[in-house]
């Protein structure tokens, strides 16, 4: 992604204004996609720890490139797609769209602990949400939801969210291909592959990866909705039945 190199300090609003949000957008988004919001997300490798088990996933070198293939061919391009139907629907207040991009959202999980690992969170997500930004949008997708007895999925929640705050759908999407990505270096981190430093490394040389990654959600067209992370579903099958875990997924 390119850089900006300014010379002149820069205040908060000037940052915002660069990356075309409002102070409170920017102050939304990073808490909403921080490690500290309260949606479990720690509790998730999506996998990783059955590819680590396995040794498939040993170093540096092959997390990253774990990482880097889920956001360019799997749940990172269906999350991606999600969102942005989801942002598109919820930006327009139409409740259908909104609705038929959770439904697609949520079918698109090849195991059981993927349909927990992003029902749970898109749940968690617009609980905490709406109780600390109520918004009309949210409790009316929300309330219709609980009536038809279904969940959101996070993708989803994060779309209709920043939608209804205003937050560009390009932006959007870079704040959440990037917490996907640095909650499985996370995961790393806390299986003993890489340490703190290699944890940024990888985070650095994904840049380019979660820019190309939005570049292509923002140009695909819907009907190419799918995924095809083969290795990365054979482990989150394997995962279920794995003898010792300490993530959920």
């Amino acid at each position: 992604m390119p850089v900006l190199c300014i010379t002149m300090p820069m205040t908060t609003a000037t940052t915002a204004k660069s990356a075309g949000l409002a102070e409170s957008q920017l102050y939304r988004i990073l808490t909403w996609l921080s490690p500290g919001f309260p949606i479990g997300a720690f509790s998730y490798s999506h996998g990783l720890e059955t590819a680590i088990a396995s040794g498939g996933v040993r170093d540096r070198d092959t997390l990253q490139r774990w990482i880097a293939a889920i956001l360019a061919h799997g749940v990172g391009r269906i999350d991606a797609d999600t969102l942005r139907e989801a942002h598109r629907g919820a930006s327009t207040a139409d409740i259908e769209a909104l609705t038929a991009a959770n439904r697609r959202g949520l079918a698109f999980r090849a195991t059981s602990e993927m349909a927990l690992e992003t029902t749970a969170q898109g749940e968690a997500f617009l609980s905490v949400c709406r109780a600390a930004w109520p918004e009309p949008f949210l409790d009316r997708w929300a309330e219709m939801l609980g009536r038809a007895r279904e969940t959101p999925c996070h993708a989803a929640a994060v779309g209709a969210a920043t939608a209804r705050a205003g937050i560009p759908l390009e932006q959007a999407l870079i704040g959440y291909l990037h917490a996907v990505a640095a909650n499985l270096v996370s995961a790393g981190l806390r299986l003993g592959i890489v340490g703190q430093t290699d944890g940024q490394r990888i985070l650095a040389a994904l840049e380019p990866v979660v820019g190309s990654a939005v570049s292509s959600a923002l140009a695909r067209n819907p009907s190419a909705f799918g995924a095809a992370a083969l290795a990365v579903d054979l482990a989150s099958m394997a995962h279920e039945i794995q003898y010792s875990r300490i993530f959920r997924s």
